[in-house]
């Protein structure tokens, strides 16, 4: 089965939700108002602010959130999961259908399902942590997960964010579940009476279940983890039945610990399972269900999902483009609301706190989890930074926080300190926010934190502090000698102190931004001006020898010398000239795209699923696949050609996404945020600086719903799927030519109107 199949029963959906996006061009009107320009007064603006609520109405049902998983470690189709969760939700619920401790337990051609799993997994790479499988059976089958598994349909699985639907044919019965932030209600209903239990399974010998016969609830804790936490780590659950309990039992098997609740079940009467869950403690699990569902009825629960799901997906209302394009849209702004996870909760006094991964304490205030710099920085938060600024700067409070809990920002939070991947590109999170001054976060803790990893070494085997910054201090680069990913990680480093410069001019720093600025031209330490390349050197200035741009791996990163080329996006003027002019970038570019995807695979031993991916489709040396490239379509504008920029842009989004997959692994909304960034028609070459490099919009008109209560709108006159050229654009009625748009336009509403054509 491919990820296609489990849509057939949602086409219906579809078409109401398509006919319904139409009724949004009367929002151009209030949009075109904030932006200064002449407006039609013949409907008023609570008639605008209600037909947009129409047309946002069934959006939810355009996401498929199987889109990505038909995936394996060999070749990412987006190595995501089907997760049933409310925005940036605490818990995430999927589909356990192969074995509760495998990296990929979900496979769509899979036709057995071993339980309804709460997962806190952002990649199959990273491994899952706290999770918890639920499975409603009839009689008394083994515990174990494999032995009690029951066959399903998944082409008759219905899946959408906020619901969850299928039926276990062994046991005759349907489930249901729909998600709130911390918490999920659960709906089992079998065709029979008889003699029936729901399995709680939980990873860890010290995993442990309980039934607390005073109140009715079955209490569950486990420590499970792949690192990331402190000692004393543990996820919490709390499991309330609406039936009594027969009887409550545990057998343990291996690592595995089954809490079995035993009751009767009545034929065609639903039985309602409410569980909690929490990083703080039992209580704290039973409060969150309280204050979260209570004895809410189950159709409550669903609609409170359903509209806060149609609320965020209705910050982008789009018109126009095919069925299969707005689906894609709309699945890929799902992605883009689900990491990172809140991390806090509300204590009995109303006040939020945290277990924090970072010092193993509970701690004051917001703190969220689960998302990779490397590979959001580029589109995610630029994307968070129009759409949801308000947000961005509670999630940018929360990395403050983990600086001043366990000393250092961290790497890549999985929940807390996780090693992985190269360089400290939260320089870039912050030093996007400070350049279009996002509020909400303390800036100046922000720089003192940022400063440090800059300047002072940490240790970043233990996921904190910069890889070899002692060296770049001393040398202005990083040498091979010492570090293998070496080229990389001064590119990063150099790109990283252009950020901090950023963030230390906002917080009142004037002397350290020049000297980080000066620092930022690092890059050109590493580029080789006879072969035009960012190549490794020895700590001896040599450069790293033999050269074949090719070989993957040292001193490059999940790439060749190809896939970093490019990587000086705050000195692209610099770049370009050291390149030889904008004729010779261009030309450098057009090679790239145009030749074979050759590889080798260096020191990797073995072909990567990046490498695959890449030879998989026909766009040469640019790796869409995976994150390093993601910004270099765009420079061809900067170069003074945006119908090249133009041309490859709608090419990728044409050729490389679809509603089933993604062009390689989506990265808790990396891939997914360029996409609806270009679909849109502009991304930013260089977060840091606040401005978008314009392309090829998708769709005849997008409403981007902002929260200061203006709309920003983005009109394409003549698009289609031929017409990717832009001949003109107006923005506000006045006619602009420049390569690029302000931040300021776009965030505080504007009229971008693109008259599209199909010769460039």
């Amino acid at each position: 089965m491919s990820s296609t199949m489990g849509n057939t029963n949602r086409r219906e959906f579809i078409k109401v939700a398509a006919v319904g996006v139409a009724a949004a061009a009367v929002g151009r009107q209030t949009t075109a108002e904030a932006a200064g320009t002449p407006v039609d007064r013949s409907r008023s603006d609570d008639a605008v602010r209600r037909a947009t609520a129409r047309s946002a109405s069934g959006l939810v049902d355009l996401v498929n959130p199987l889109q990505g998983t038909d995936s394996s470690s060999l070749f990412s189709r987006g190595n995501t999961l089907p997760l049933v969760a409310l925005p940036f939700g605490m818990a995430h619920w999927s589909l356990q259908t192969e074995g509760s401790s495998a990296p990929w337990f979900f496979r769509p051609a899979d036709r057995r399902i071993e339980g309804i799993r709460s997962t806190h997994q952002l990649s199959p790479w990273i491994a899952d942590y706290g999770s918890a499988t639920f499975l409603p059976v009839m009689g008394d089958p083994s515990p174990d997960p494999s032995a009690r598994a029951s066959s399903y349909r998944p082409e008759e699985m219905q899946i959408t964010p906020d619901h969850l639907h299928l039926d276990l044919l062994r046991y005759g019965c349907a489930i249901d579940l729909v998600p709130t932030e911390r918490c999920a209600l659960m709906r089992f209903t079998f065709a029979a009476s008889g003699a029936a239990a729901l399995m709680i399974d939980l990873r860890g010998s010290d995993a442990e279940l309980h039934a607390e016969t005073s109140s009715g609830v079955v209490t569950a804790r486990t420590s499970e983890n792949q690192g990331g936490v402190p000692k004393g780590f543990a996820t919490y659950y709390a499991v309330k039945v609406d039936r009594a309990l027969s009887s409550f039992e545990v057998r343990k098997q291996d690592d595995l610990r089954t809490g079995i609740l035993r009751f009767e079940a009545v034929g065609g009467k639903p039985v309602d399972v409410r569980i909690g869950t929490s990083f703080i403690s039992f209580d704290q699990a039973y409060r969150n269900l309280t204050r979260e569902l209570a004895d809410k009825p189950f159709a409550v629960v669903r609609d409170s999902a359903r509209e806060a799901w149609n609320k965020q997906l209705g910050r982008i209302i789009v018109e126009g483009g095919t069925e299969d394009q707005r689906r894609t849209f709309y699945s890929s702004l799902y992605r883009v609301s689900l990491f990172p996870r809140m991390w806090h909760e509300e204590d009995g006094k109303g006040n939020l706190v945290h277990y924090s991964p970072y010092s193993g304490s509970v701690e004051p205030g917001v703190m969220y989890a689960d998302h990779g710099y490397w590979d959001v920085y580029r589109a995610w938060y630029p994307l968070m930074s129009i759409l949801d600024p308000a947000r961005l700067g509670e999630i940018l409070q929360a990395w403050v926080n983990a600086s001043k809990e366990g000393g250092w920002m961290p790497q890549f939070p999985c929940p807390g300190y996780r090693a992985c991947m190269t360089g400290s590109l939260i320089d870039s999170v912050f030093g996007d926010a400070a350049a279009k001054q996002i509020a909400g976060f303390d800036l100046e803790g922000a720089y003192q934190a940022l400063r440090k990893h800059a300047t002072s070494p940490g240790d970043p085997d233990r996921g904190y502090g910069r890889r070899g910054v002692e060296e770049y201090l001393r040398r202005g680069y990083i040498s091979t000698d010492n570090v293998e990913q070496s080229a990389v990680e001064t590119l990063d480093s150099a790109y990283g102190d252009f950020c901090i410069a950023q963030v230390a001019r906002a917080a009142g720093h004037p002397e350290d931004a020049a000297m980080f600025e000066r620092r930022s031209l690092n890059w050109k330490n590493v580029f080789d001006p006879g072969t035009r390349f960012m190549r490794g050197k020895k700590a001896g200035g040599q450069w790293l020898e033999p050269f074949n741009p090719h070989v993957w791996g040292t001193p490059y990163v999940e790439g060749s010398a190809w896939q970093h080329r490019f990587s000086a996006p705050h000195d692209i003027p610099g770049l370009i000239q050291a390149m030889g002019g904008e004729a010779a970038f261009t030309s450098a570019l057009e090679e790239m795209l145009n030749q074979s995807p050759r590889f080798e695979v260096g020191i990797y031993g073995r072909e990567i699923h990046e490498m695959s991916e890449m030879a998989a489709v026909k766009f040469g040396q640019y790796a869409h696949s995976n994150q390093p490239v993601h910004h270099v379509l765009y420079l061809f504008a900067e170069a003074g050609r945006p119908d090249l920029t133009q041309y490859w842009a709608r090419r990728v989004m044409d050729e490389l996404y679809t509603p089933d997959q993604f062009p390689g692994d989506e990265d808790t909304g990396s891939m997914s945020a360029w996409y609806v960034l270009s679909a849109l028609g502009f991304y930013p070459v260089c977060p840091g600086k606040p401005s978008y490099t314009l392309g090829s919009p998708l769709f005849d008109h997008a409403t981007l719903v902002l929260q200061n209560g203006r709309r920003t709108v983005v009109e394409a006159r003549h698009c289609g799927p031929k017409n990717v050229y832009v001949k003109n654009l107006l923005v506000n009625g006045a006619p602009h030519r420049e390569h690029s748009i302000a931040h300021g336009l776009i965030a505080n509403g504007t009229h971008l109107s693109f008259d599209m054509t199909d010769n460039h």
